[in-house]
């Protein structure tokens, strides 16, 4: 059996020789090569605990240049709260080597939002939740700015303790460090990945970025445990102890250096412990009792993976020769390691299993010590992380005031740092204790339970949690003491805040109590009172897609950013003007009047630049462009977009603002006929994986696009890229009816418009006919006439399909009757209140009229209709809705008998069809040229004439696929825009030039000779 040496010294050794990595480091070091010369990189590395991640990026970054190395690690308590831990470290180094200056390069005119991460570099920069965007952006410049030439590698370890802060920051600058220079290693542990774990669903979004690799660290074989002995204990095991030694350590390394230097080469006949912690706790029952005691005292203190010797000090309470005896057998053990001027562990699962080994008494009465250090030396801990540890120390040690007071600090400096899903948590934590700490209001800076609901209401806006805002509404609306009116300043505000908080969560969810919440929000808060100007801002935004909603709120959504511009301008808040002025030209672009609302935005845009927010900016620019789309003027909108594009790849892109401009890129490009294009934008921007409310914009072009070229596989699985999952990105990945109610109205009728052409692409015209109808029934269309009027069109469409399948009575299979509820009764309510801006809209105007009077109307008022619409659209630069339209004028002329129109449209549609790769819309053109034996050219220009079999004709050839489907001659003939008679006298022709005795007969040939 395996021995243990007398001693206890089997953590000392640590193999000098790096077993069974030499591929691994051969990968890394082609990453860094890649990173440097063609584009930055992130390699992600993950493994069981103890199987060499940090030995391997420790021997890796060895041969590194010195100075280009920037490492930091995650805490283990990062879920309760400490936002960017592993960020900020990397800051505080690149600080410490770099200088001021290099932050001062990153965020010109001073050191930016790095002071939320670096207290020391000043104070708090202004600025609301799109300052995290800001921040995003500075640390990505200064890691670029930082490569120089030999490039730099940033180390983040541990990343299965990263807080949701830290994870959005990587996934950050793994999407947009596009520049050469920046090579970034994270380590995780793959078996601390619970099914929940919110790594085990970020891992694969990630790997789906081309600028992102995965390693993963197996287990040694038997062969490299077998040199790795060696190294260690100088000569060879036998082979019947190393299959023992290799059985029991599973190949992970830590534990094969362990069980290896426990052996010492004996025939010691001691067991070993089966339990690998055990194993770790081993060698300390051989140490003196102080040495015990401070390695224990350690295990608490180093939630920060180093814990400095002053502190230890302190906390271990020994005195002064005993604790440095202490110490020196500690480090002669390798239980603890020096680093810089404090100590680490050896590894991350000695500190757990010497931790997990304390008593209740010792675990809290050590907690606690820690927690009053903090207070007592606070400039031994980072301002940044005081607040976290001391909440995390409480909590362990059961003193709940303590816990809730430190709990509301650390909420605090997260909303500082926006980082607003550890600010949540905090707060729900506060909440959580409030209870049971009767003094909780004054240990929150005298606030009430109302205000701290208040306070975590607006963080679940910001991390995207619109119910769990609402529940906390409710909860602090209920729990005010006082009515309104009888309340003083400070509590209506509250009360404002809430009731503003939870009108947007309200909107969000698509209720209808919305608008009553935020005019009551309006009419109740102070203008003097902090936060009024927020307010109006925010009001403004929330109301732009609701004009009916302005007489609830005694103001419309340009006068109430008019109000906050105000505001902001008498209390010097560029960045809150700069968004109240964006608000307030965008809405009366949207209604109308560009040239007034453009000099707005664009007055914003000016302002935003110098005040060095390009979020904000980006905001103007894409709205500018947005509206210029709208009213037609594509090529202008594509050049404004493209110069966007482009300066945001020379400064380095924010993510959200170049979604929003790729999709604005991609609807231009769809709409001018470059489906292709329209595509491959979209493909390049879901491969940097953006957000789900981004990749709904997206995904709605790349999906009609998709519709338009034919490709109904692809549309209706939504596998826009590579080997995505459709059910998981496409637009099926929204319900039906969830499209009906996502955050944005805008965003719900651009899906809406692309479930409605994909189920009619399908042939489900009674589908698309009910979820028309309900849609309708649920959106305002005349809120966003844009996108308003795309959708009644296809509507108008369905309505239109759905009457040319009917019977007598007008009803379809499973229809409706018209009425006011029906579909047809809903778009005429639309015609008669939307708004019209611009050519488009009123071509899109004409042409639902003309779809509705088809059927209705007498033949030759259709012809004339449809003849008014092409005209339309002929004065737009959107190619193919002129093409669509033709193809109806076309069928419209047929009727009447202008077969020169049809010559000359079906013509135009072929061609255009052609040219852009529409091809169902070419087949349709085929189709109708086919049933009113009208030529189509081919390339050359020649006349295309199908061969047919038995000497039929081109018509009868027609005929003969509509008999062997069963129709009669008066269906026939409709379909043929022929009369009765002569469809009977074809019927004749083909029975006897097929040698057949009756119709079925026919059909039976015709589908024999494959015409069928």
């Amino acid at each position: 059996m395996l021995g243990i040496m007398d001693d206890m010294s089997f953590l000392a050794d640590t193999s000098p020789l790096f077993v069974g990595r030499t591929e691994q480091l051969r990968r890394l070091g082609e990453h860094a090569l890649r990173a440097r010369t063609e584009a930055s990189g992130t390699m992600i590395i993950g493994g069981d605990a103890g199987v060499g991640k940090t030995r391997l990026v420790a021997e890796f970054t060895a041969t590194r240049p010195v100075g280009t190395v920037f490492a930091g690690g995650c805490l283990e308590l990062g879920v309760d709260g400490l936002a960017y831990a592993p960020f900020t470290a990397v800051l505080r180094q690149v600080l410490r080597e770099r200088g001021r200056e290099a932050f001062e390069a990153a965020a010109p005119g001073g050191t930016g939002e790095f002071a939320r991460l670096l207290p020391e570099l000043g104070a708090l920069p202004q600025g609301g939740q799109e300052a995290r965007g800001l921040l995003f952006e500075q640390v990505l410049r200064l890691f670029q700015a930082a490569a120089g030439d030999d490039g730099v590698t940033v180390v983040l370890e541990d990343l299965h303790w990263a807080d949701g802060a830290t994870r959005d920051l990587l996934v950050y600058l793994a999407r947009n460090l596009d520049l050469p220079g920046v090579q970034i290693i994270a380590t995780y542990r793959a078996d601390d990945l619970h099914r929940t774990h919110p790594l085990r669903r970020l891992l694969p979004e990630l790997e789906r970025l081309p600028e992102m690799t995965r390693l993963t660290l197996a287990p040694l074989t038997r062969d490299q445990v077998a040199e790795q002995v060696r190294a260690i204990t100088g000569h060879p095991l036998p082979a019947a102890r190393l299959d023992d030694l290799y059985q029991r350590s599973d190949g992970i390394p830590l534990f094969v250096e362990a069980l290896a230097a426990g052996t010492g080469g004996t025939d010691s006949d001691t067991d070993v412990p089966d339990h690998f912690r055990e194993l770790l706790l081993g060698s300390l029952h051989r140490l003196d009792e102080n040495a015990v005691a401070v390695l224990r005292v350690a295990s608490v203190g180093a939630v920060s993976d180093v814990i400095e010797h002053a502190t230890l000090a302190r906390a271990a309470e020994l005195p002064e020769p005993d604790l440095d005896r202490a110490l020196h057998a500690l480090v002669d053990a390798n239980l603890l390691r020096v680093s810089g001027t404090g100590y680490r562990f050896r590894h991350a699962l000695l500190r757990e299993a010497v931790h997990d080994g304390l008593l209740p008494g010792p675990h809290a009465r050590l907690h606690l010590r820690f927690a009053q250090l903090i207070d007592e030396y606070p400039d031994a801990v980072p301002a940044d992380r005081r607040a976290a540890e001391q909440a995390h120390h409480f909590q362990a040690a059961h003193d709940l005031p303590q816990a809730l007071q430190a709990a509301w600090w650390a909420a605090v400096r997260a909303g500082e740092v926006l980082a607003r899903s550890e600010e949540l948590a905090m707060l729900e934590r506060v909440l959580g204790l409030w209870e049971r700490v009767p003094d909780a209001g004054e240990r929150t800076g005298g606030r009430t339970r109302s205000e701290v609901l208040a306070a975590g209401a607006v963080a679940a806006l910001d991390t995207g949690r619109p119910r769990r805002a609402w529940e906390m509404c409710d909860e602090g609306l209920a729990g005010l003491p006082g009515e309104p009116g009888t309340e003083d300043d400070h509590a209506l505000a509250v009360r404002a805040t809430l009731l503003r908080c939870r009108g947007q969560a309200r909107s969000t969810c698509v209720d209808e109590g919305a608008v009553d919440d935020l005019a009551e929000a309006l009419r109740l808060h102070p203008p003097h009172m902090p936060g009024f100007g927020l307010m109006l801002s925010i009001l403004a935004r929330e109301t732009m897609f609701r004009p009916r909603g302005q007489t609830r709120l005694g103001a419309s959504a340009v006068d109430l950013a008019e109000r906050a511009h105000r505001v902001a301008e008498e209390t010097g808040d560029r960045m809150a003007a700069a968004a109240a002025l964006v608000t307030r030209g965008s809405v009366l672009m949207s209604r109308g009047e560009m040239a007034r609302g453009r000099a707005i935005v664009e007055r914003s845009i000016e302002l935003s630049r110098e005040i060095g927010d390009p979020l904000m900016e980006a905001r103007g620019v894409g709205n500018i462009s947005h509206y210029l789309r709208e009213l037609g003027r594509h090529q202008e909108s594509l050049e404004l977009l493209d110069g966007a594009l482009a300066d945001h790849r020379r400064r380095g892109p924010a993510s959200v603002h170049s979604s929003f401009h790729l999709q604005n890129s991609a609807e231009a490009h769809f709409e001018l006929g470059h489906l292709d294009t329209a595509r491959a934008i979209v493909d390049g921007a879901l491969d940097r994986s953006p957000s789900p409310v981004h990749r709904v914009f997206l995904l709605v072009p790349w999906t009609r696009a998709a519709l338009a070229q034919g490709d109904l596989a692809a549309a209706r699985s939504g596998a826009a890229h590579g080997d995505m999952a459709g059910a998981r990105s496409g637009i099926t990945r929204l319900d039906r009816m969830h499209a009906l109610s996502v955050e944005r109205l805008d965003q719900a009728q651009q899906a809406a418009t692309a479930w409605l052409d994909l189920l009619l692409a399908e042939g489900d015209v009674a589908g698309a006919h009910e979820y028309a109808l309900t849609a309708l029934r649920r959106l305002e269309l005349a809120d966003s006439p844009g996108y308003g009027w795309a959708l009644l069109e296809v509507a108008a469409r369905c309505e239109r399909l759905r009457r040319s399948s009917s019977g007598p009575d007008g009803v379809a299979d499973g229809g409706v009757a018209d009425g006011e509820d029906s579909l047809r009764g809903r778009i005429m309510d639309c015609l008669a209140s939307m708004p019209v801006y611009g050519p488009v809209q009123s071509v899109q105007r004409t042409t639902v009229r003309v779809h509705l009077a088809e059927g209705v109307a007498a033949p030759a008022e259709v012809y004339a209709a449809w003849a008014e619409a092409v005209a339309g659209w002929e004065r737009t630069p959107l190619v193919l809705s002129l093409a669509g339209a033709r193809l109806r004028a076309a069928e419209a002329a047929a009727a009447v008998g202008d077969r020169s129109a049809v010559r000359e449209w079906v013509g135009q549609v072929h061609a255009a069809a052609a040219e852009h790769g529409a091809v169902p819309l070419r087949r349709a053109a085929e189709d109708l040229a086919r049933r009113t034996s009208v030529p189509l050219e081919d390339g050359g220009g020649a006349c295309a004439a199908p061969a047919v079999p038995a000497g039929l004709t081109a018509r009868e050839l027609e005929v003969l696929r509509l008999l062997s489907g069963g129709g009669t001659n008066a269906q026939i003939a409709a379909e043929l825009f022929i009369s009765p008679k002569t469809a009977s006298v074809h019927v004749s022709n083909i029975l006897a030039k097929l040698r057949v005795a009756n119709r079925a007969a026919a059909g039976a040939r015709a589908r024999e000779l494959g015409l069928a």
